[in-house]
């Protein structure tokens, strides 16, 4: 009895020490605790106020933190937007350096220069380029034209796409360019450095006088000055009902391909007969190395699709310089012939399987399809009976002959997921004309010759063209509801133009468009009847080939008045 009562006594006081000592510990922690932020909402000391008081000290002192937090962030604040605007100074205080190392003035910006060499560079750009002093030239030919422009078109000697002596700057970066030039201009004949204190604002209105410019979607739109009833007239360009209403002034602009652009802008001045005229130029920089790569061509196979019917003699020729350039000199191609119909088609089978059985060619498919012919859909099954892993194609008509270095072009100027090329071909005069008569036209070896007296750049063209079977299928292919003749291979090119894929638009030199005779039916629709004129006109001779055709009676009286007075005589 007397153990077990001393067992329960000395647990009881076990658990007394082991209480006290948990208490002492938390009293312990709680002293040596360092004081943070979040003591504002504790409960108020011992020695402080109690209750209500305390709760209200509490709230007080973290009221005044607050606001002095608020301040500090205000503070922070402004400070940000003093960086902001003195970084943005600087900004543009270097985007107007090329043109104060050039001397042609510009808003004044820090004190802070640009690095010596980079001036030295600039300078010496300008001194390359004639800007201050001409240079002395061998030929007529050496020159470099000058394009004129205002800001609705510009007029250029070398034509591109369009073929027009004038041209809206739809390319935004010709139209960017030319925006920003005009935009500097104004910059700097508003500079306090360049102008008087009284002197008024210049304005895109003093670039075309009598008129003011405004930009409106892209657009540039102009509305008659002063008065009269014409004034705050809306116009589009030199409408009619705008009035004649002044004329425009002068922008020329050139580039040298090494050195830069210069440009000269023509402002209408203060006085009447007085112009302000402004020479810009921006300096070329240094080539910078972007990326080096190394490619292996070896293994991309080309899968060459052509769409045919009939023209039984064309496929021949076709297959003939297959078979020299694919199959004996490259070696890494398959060949697709989408068929339509059935007349003719043994005959073109046949040339098939003995080109495959002379140079043990097997890498060929033969669809036949029913119905009309339509290149778009021919080219489109072609592409998708592919069965294999990804695969170059190459879009290709029977009338193309190219060279087996065009291969190698169309294999290193595609990537799966990131470019598509579409090649610029030369296309073949009319033999006959070019050479006379047909007596004397040459082999076919020998008119492939590239001079503007023998063809021409098809920069309208866009059907041969090469592109990995996957873009071609994440893209959509070609629209088949367009028949006939044309606009499916225009149509396929716009959707390469609105996606992220690099289009690579060149001429190449080992790719030819061979003459023959278009026909253009009556059953096409008047777009395309005038498009296929317009191809089929082109395609007979240059421009002096066709003077002298249409003159030949002329050329032929001549003549005969010639030998008549030698007789004479």
């Amino acid at each position: 009895m007397v153990r077990r009562g001393l067992l329960a006594w000395i647990s009881r006081v076990a658990v007394l020490l082991v209480l006290l000592c948990c208490a002492v510990s938390v009293l312990y922690m709680l002293a040596c605790t360092p004081r943070g932020d979040e003591e504002q909402w504790g409960l108020p000391r011992a020695n402080g106020p109690t209750g209500k008081e305390g709760y209200q000290a509490a709230l007080q002192e973290w009221e005044e933190q607050h606001r002095d937090y608020i301040s500090s962030l205000k503070r922070q604040i402004a400070q940000l937007k003093e960086e902001l605007q003195e970084r943005s100074e600087r900004l543009r205080s270097a985007q107007h350096r090329p043109s104060d190392a050039a001397g042609l003035g510009s808003e004044p910006g820090p004190p802070e220069k640009p690095p010596a060499d980079l001036l030295a560079f600039l300078r010496s750009q300008v001194d390359k380029a004639e800007v201050h002093t001409g240079v002395k030239l061998a030929t007529e030919y050496a020159a470099v034209p000058f394009d004129s422009f205002t800001l609705q078109k510009v007029y250029q000697l070398e034509t591109g796409l369009t073929r027009h002596p004038e041209e809206k700057p739809v390319r935004k970066d010709k139209r960017d360019e030319l925006v920003e030039a005009v935009e500097s201009a104004l910059e700097a004949l508003n500079s306090p450095v360049e102008g008087s204190p009284n002197q008024r604002p210049f304005s895109a209105t003093d670039f075309i006088e009598g008129w003011q410019v405004r930009e409106l979607g892209g657009r540039w739109k102009k509305r008659r000055l002063g008065p009269g009833p014409q004034a705050g007239r809306s116009c589009d360009r030199l409408a009619a009902g705008c009035g004649s209403g002044g004329w425009e002034a002068l922008g020329i602009y050139r580039t040298e391909k090494d050195k830069g652009t210069l440009y000269e802008l023509t402002f209408k001045g203060e006085q009447k007969h007085e112009f302000r005229r402004l020479v810009l130029f921006r300096p070329f920089g240094p080539i910078m190395k972007v990326k080096q790569e190394k490619l292996n061509m070896g293994n991309t196979l080309i899968n060459v699709i052509v769409p045919l019917a009939k023209r039984v003699d064309k496929f021949r020729q076709f297959m003939h310089n297959f078979r020299e350039m694919c199959i004996q000199q490259d070696g890494r191609i398959h060949l697709t012939v989408v068929y339509f119909g059935k007349e003719e088609m043994n005959e073109v089978k046949g040339i098939l399987e003995n080109t495959s059985k002379a140079a043990n060619f097997r890498n060929f498919t033969f669809i036949q399809l029913n119905g009309e012919f339509s290149r778009g859909k021919g080219l489109d099954v072609g592409a998708r009976f592919w069965k294999g892993s990804n695969v170059l194609l190459f879009f290709c008509d029977v009338d193309i002959y190219f060279t087996s270095e065009f291969l190698n072009t169309c294999r290193l100027n595609t990537q799966p997921g990131k470019k598509v090329f579409y090649p610029v071909l030369f296309s073949q005069y009319n033999p006959g004309i070019i050479y006379g008569h047909h007596d004397a036209v040459p082999p076919l070896e020998q008119q492939l010759v590239i001079k503007k007296e023998t063809g021409f750049w098809r920069d309208f063209g866009f059907g041969m063209t090469c592109q990995y079977r996957s873009d071609f299928i994440n893209i959509g292919g070609f629209d088949l509801d367009i028949r006939g003749w044309g606009g499916e291979d225009v149509h396929l090119y716009r959707k390469y133009l609105h996606s992220n894929l690099i289009v690579v638009r060149t001429p190449v030199r080992g790719l030819f468009h061979l003459w023959h005779e278009k026909h253009c039916v009556d059953e096409l629709a008047p777009e395309q009847y005038k498009m296929c004129m317009q191809s089929k006109a082109m395609n007979e001779a240059s421009h002096g080939q066709l003077g002298m055709l249409v003159f030949r009676h002329e050329i032929e009286a001549h003549l005969r008045k010639q030998k008549t007075s030698s007789k004479k005589t």
